[in-house]
């Protein structure tokens, strides 16, 4: 991915301070050449930032200590200071105080997100269950950024290049998927995901595919119904929209056939549907994308890894593509809003400048 040559300002929070989030943000950020299009900005402390840049001996990271109200230094790594006093650092266990600290990095992140301090966040990947248990009223990185904007409606999406996939139904348990799928629900995430097609990546005509929810996507409803009652139904209606949906297809076959590949984007009706053959197809490189919001965000595809963190052996491939992505979104949408600020009226000619 290639932002462009840019200064886009990348906001980035710790992610829980005992996970892998620092030592991938400091294995990115320790290329230089990341530099040429961007300012990024860590929010944190310079005390556990240089914890874990002496933990891996990364001679080439080198951060600008900033308070939070101090303007950037361009083109060079800032790192925000939201806490002075001491933390405790374990790497690998699990901790309310560690969980705590890096919702802190989060939320001064966000603040200056809305504030225009900053262009796009990036998150470093956190456990929900640790920073709920720390005090904090926090179901996730996505949702506390739609309640900050007024948003209801939006979209999880998963990318990797040319692979997108997005989610119906979110972080709910397995047994109430199928209740909580209504037809309009799937049309208002299959809008989302139209818009952002076009907004965010630049494809004027998107073609999305959309998956069953039964097996064999309910077999001509021997296995299930709601293919025929519920999912159908809202891809007709998308169509009549003028959105290219297609399906329901049987995700197995989808999936197992390559037939993914000849769509933009693919909505799946929940949580494991979509993501297990994604992160089987792209776990390296995959990039968790909250399309809907009126600013950018993005998170590497996986969690803060306890089991191998402070073993240096974290890779950086996903967080690196997260901050690569948002860069790109971030320009992308302002050269669709440079397009689309003033329509030529209908029945106007290009060519010759005449009706």
């Amino acid at each position: 991915m290639n932002a462009g040559s840019e200064n886009v300002r990348v906001g980035i929070s710790t992610g829980d301070l005992n996970g892998i989030g620092l030592e991938v943000i400091i294995k990115t950020l320790e290329d230089a050449r990341i530099l040429s299009n961007c300012t990024p900005v860590i929010y944190g402390s310079s005390k556990v930032v240089s914890f874990y840049k002496n933990a891996q001996n990364a001679i080439d990271f080198n951060a600008t200590k900033l308070r939070l109200d101090e303007a950037l230094a361009p083109f060079k790594i800032n790192l925000k200071s939201v806490w002075e006093e001491d933390v405790k650092i374990a790497p690998g266990q699990s901790s309310n105080e560690a969980a705590s600290y890096g919702f802190r990095s989060f939320e001064a992140a966000a603040a200056d997100l809305k504030n225009g301090h900053i262009d796009v966040l990036v998150t470093g990947p956190v456990n929900k269950q640790t920073v709920a248990q720390s005090g904090v009223e926090f179901i996730g990185h996505t949702e506390y950024l739609a309640k900050q904007y007024g948003i209801e409606n939006y979209l999880m999406l998963l990318v990797s290049d040319n692979l997108r996939v997005g989610v119906v139904t979110g972080h709910v348990p397995i047994q109430k998927v199928a209740s909580l799928l209504t037809t309009e629900k799937i049309i208002e995430k299959a809008r989302v995901m139209h818009f952002s097609l076009k907004q965010d990546f630049g494809i004027s005509k998107p073609k999305i595919a959309i998956l069953g929810l039964n097996p064999h996507a309910g077999d001509d409803g021997l296995i299930g119904s709601e293919e025929k009652d519920i999912i159908a139904p809202a891809i007709q209606a998308l169509n009549k929209e003028g959105i290219m949906a297609f399906g329901p297809y049987s995700a197995d076959g989808f999936f197992g056939s390559a037939a993914y590949s000849k769509f933009d984007a693919i909505l799946a009706m929940y949580h494991d549907q979509g993501l297990v053959p994604f992160k089987s197809l792209a776990f390296s490189s995959g990039v968790n994308f909250t399309a809907g919001l009126p600013v950018v965000r993005t998170s590497p595809d996986h969690g803060p890894a306890f089991d191998i963190a402070g073993k240096n052996e974290a890779s950086e491939s996903s967080f690196r593509e997260a901050f690569f992505l948002a860069q790109d979104i971030f320009i992308k949408r302002k050269e669709y809003k440079e397009l689309t600020a003033n329509p030529l009226p209908l029945g106007f000619s290009k060519l010759t400048g005449d009706y």
